[in-house]
C-alpha cells in the first residue's frame, strides 16, 4: 500500500496553497446528487471512473435495519469533501457533466479522492457497456475494499451498483423489441 501512496504521489503535482493550474478546488457547498457526482456553480461534475451506491436501493444495516445505500456513498463523499478539501482537474466531457479526477492531501499523503471511496467501501469501480471498468486500478481497490469487508461491503445484502443498471438496460432493451 505504501508503495502505491508513494507511487501515486509522485504521479500528480505537488501541494500548493491554492488549486495548482488546471485544477479546481472541491469545497462544502457544493451540491451532492449521489455519491460520486455534484453541482457547482451551475455544472455537473462526476468523478470519473467511480460509480457510487444508487440512491433508492437499501442495504440491510448490523441491526437488521434497511438504509439507503445512496445516502451512505453520498455522505461518506461530504464528508471526505468537508475534512480533505480536494482538488479537481476535468478529465474528459460527456453531455452536460464533466468528469474528474481529484486528490486529497491528508497528512503529508496525497491520495486519489476516487481510490479512497472505494477501499473505505462506499463507492465501486465504473463499468463500461461491456462490463469492463473505465480505470482497472478502481476495480482492484474495489476487490480489496470487498476482501476487507469494508464499508458497504460489510452488508450481506450489498449489491454493485453496475448489476442493478445493467438489469435496467435489459428490461429496457426487452421493452423496446416487444
Amino acid at each position: 500500500m505504501r508503495k502505491a501512496l508513494f507511487l501515486l504521489s509522485t504521479l500528480l503535482p505537488s501541494a500548493a496553497v491554492a488549486a495548482p493550474d488546471g485544477y479546481f478546488d472541491l469545497l462544502p457547498g457544493i451540491t451532492l446528487e449521489t455519491g460520486d457526482t455534484w453541482i457547482s456553480e451551475g455544472k455537473r461534475f462526476r468523478l470519473y471512473g467511480v460509480q457510487s451506491c444508487l440512491r433508492g436501493t437499501s442495504y440491510t444495516d448490523n441491526h437488521g435495519k434497511k438504509r439507503d445505500c445512496g445516502e451512505a456513498s453520498l455522505a461518506v463523499l461530504a464528508a471526505y469533501i468537508k475534512d480533505t478539501k480536494p482538488v479537481c482537474a476535468p478529465v474528459a466531457k460527456k453531455d452536460n457533466t464533466a468528469y474528474v479526477a481529484c486528490y486529497a492531501n491528508v497528512g503529508n499523503q496525497r491520495l486519489d479522492l476516487a481510490n479512497v471511496l472505494i477501499t473505505s467501501g462506499y463507492a465501486f469501480a465504473a463499468l463500461n457497456s461491456e462490463g469492463l471498468p473505465y480505470h482497472v486500478p478502481y476495480a482492484v481497490a474495489e476487490q480489496l475494499a470487498r476482501d476487507k469487508r469494508a464499508g458497504l461491503w460489510q452488508f450481506e445484502d450489498v449489491q454493485h451498483p453496475a448489476i442493478l443498471l445493467s438489469r435496467e438496460v435489459i428490461a429496457r432493451h426487452t421493452k423496446a423489441n416487444q
